[in-house]
C-alpha cells in the first residue's frame, strides 16, 4: 500500500470484493459514505477541507465507483457487515461518519449499533416518504403490464421486461446493472425510523431546502427522533448540498466534528 498522502488511493478485499478507497490526512478519523448512483469521488473538496485535522477515508461502496459490484443482489444489512468490516479491517475505532443518502442508510445503522463517535446525516435516506396516489398508479400499472408478459411468446419475456422496467423504473433503477436493480429493490422502501432512538451520539443533520428525493420533512422526523439531533438547512440547494453549497457545508460539517 502507499502512504497516506492527500489524494492516495488504496484497495482491499473484504468478502471476496476489491474495494477502493481514499485516505487523506491524520488524527481523529472520519469516514464518508456516499450514495446510490455515486462514489467516493462527490466527496473530494470535502476531504480536501478535512484533512488537516482529520484522518478522512472515503469508500466506494461494493458496485460503485472503482469498486467490484456484490456477487449477488444484497440486502442492506449485507452493505453495513461490510462497511464495519472495512472500519476493523483499518482500525477506524468509534470513527466519526458522514453518510449522505443510501450511505446514510448505512450510517443510521451503525449510529444504533453504538460504533460512531458522531454522526452527519445528509439528505439521509431511511425514512418512509408519503407517497402520493400517482405512485400506487404507477406500482399496480406496472405488476399488471408484468404479469400480462406470461402470456406472451417465451422468447420476448425478456425484451419485454427491459422495456418494462425501462419505463415504470426510476433513473436509479435504470442506470443499475440486473444485481444492483435487485439489491436496490431491497433497500429502498426499507424504513429505519424504528433505530432512530438508538443514536446516542451527537448527530448533525445537514439539508438542501429544496431536496426533491429526500424531501425537508424527513429529516424533521430524524431530528425529532433522534435524540441528541440538530438540522441545519442549507438554501438554494438540493439533494447534493455538498456540491450545491461547497463553502458552506464544509466549514458546518467541520465546525461539528472539531467541538
Amino acid at each position: 500500500m502507499q502512504d497516506s498522502n492527500p489524494g492516495t488511493s488504496k484497495t482491499l478485499t473484504l468478502e471476496g470484493i476489491r474495494l477502493h478507497y481514499r485516505e487523506v490526512g491524520a488524527g481523529a478519523p472520519v469516514l464518508l459514505l456516499h450514495g446510490w448512483g455515486s462514489s467516493a469521488d462527490s466527496f473530494k473538496h470535502l476531504e480536501k477541507h478535512l484533512a488537516p485535522n482529520f484522518r478522512v477515508l472515503s469508500l466506494d461502496l461494493p458496485g460503485f465507483g472503482a469498486s467490484e459490484p456484490p456477487l449477488a443482489a444484497w440486502a442492506l444489512t449485507d452493505y453495513v457487515e461490510l462497511v464495519k468490516g472495512f472500519m476493523n479491517k483499518l482500525d477506524l475505532v468509534n470513527p466519526a461518519v458522514v453518510g449522505h443518502s443510501f450511505g446514510g442508510r448505512i450510517a443510521i445503522c451503525l449510529g444504533a449499533q453504538g460504533l460512531l463517535s458522531k454522526l452527519i446525516l445528509v439528505s439521509s435516506a431511511g425514512v418512509r416518504p408519503r407517497r402520493k396516489p400517482q405512485y400506487y398508479i404507477k406500482v399496480y400499472s406496472y405488476k399488471i403490464a408484468k404479469y400480462l408478459l406470461n402470456f406472451a411468446p417465451r422468447k420476448l419475456r425478456a425484451v419485454l421486461l427491459e422495456k418494462l422496467q425501462r419505463r415504470f423504473g426510476s433513473s436509479d433503477y435504470r442506470n443499475a446493472s440486473p444485481i444492483l436493480r435487485k439489491t436496490l429493490v431491497n433497500v429502498v422502501n426499507e424504513d429505519l425510523s424504528g433505530l432512530l432512538p438508538d443514536i446516542k451520539v451527537p448527530t448533525l443533520l445537514i439539508w438542501g431546502e429544496n431536496d426533491s428525493d429526500t424531501p425537508l420533512y424527513q429529516a424533521k422526523i430524524m431530528e425529532q427522533k433522534i435524540p441528541d439531533a440538530g438540522l441545519v438547512v442549507l438554501r438554494n440547494a438540493g439533494h447534493y448540498s455538498f456540491l450545491d453549497k461547497p463553502r458552506d457545508f464544509n466549514l458546518i460539517a467541520d465546525h461539528f466534528l472539531r467541538n
